[in-house]
């Protein structure tokens, strides 16, 4: 689905996480940064995946990788997501789509027959220079964190 790969410049971008606060790439250069597309705030499969980050957030944090999570909720329904499940990460409310466009991880999805367009359940691993060092299409919501980690 998206046209960025191994080895590209990840896409500059700044929004509003769940609190309003502003949000960019910039603000985790020297840093490694997994940021993670789901396509709606507590829904099964995206609540697993979420959990599941956050109950290896600490090892995350132990190997240097940051975690920022995008989807085009709202900055409340991403506010009542993170604080229903204590997430220790920012989740970005891009409901513009500025950023989930800029990664390209938009676009036509079929479910139960009916075709529509929405969010591709996608995760890019960023390096501390802003480079692309994994996309992860095929996400195991419940054991997402071994995909990333590789343990």
């Amino acid at each position: 689905m998206t046209h960025l790969k191994v080895g590209d410049k990840a896409p500059d971008f700044t929004a509003k996480d769940e609190l309003g606060n502003t949000v960019s790439l910039s603000d985790y250069k020297g840093k490694k940064l997994v940021v993670f597309f789901y396509p709606k705030a507590s829904t099964p499969g995206c609540t697993a995946e979420a959990c599941n980050l956050n109950d290896n957030y600490e090892r995350f944090k132990t190997q240097g990788y940051e975690i920022l999570g995008v989807s085009a909720d709202s900055a409340k329904r991403q506010s009542n997501f993170k604080n229903k499940y204590e997430f220790q990460y920012p989740l970005l409310a891009d409901e513009d789509k500025a950023v989930i466009e800029a990664f390209g991880v938009w676009g036509p999805k079929k479910f139960m027959g009916k075709e529509y367009d929405g969010i591709h359940r996608t995760t890019f691993i960023i390096d501390e220079n802003g480079v692309i060092e994994d996309v992860i299409s095929k996400v195991k919501t419940k054991a997402h964190a071994e995909q990333i980690l590789g343990e």
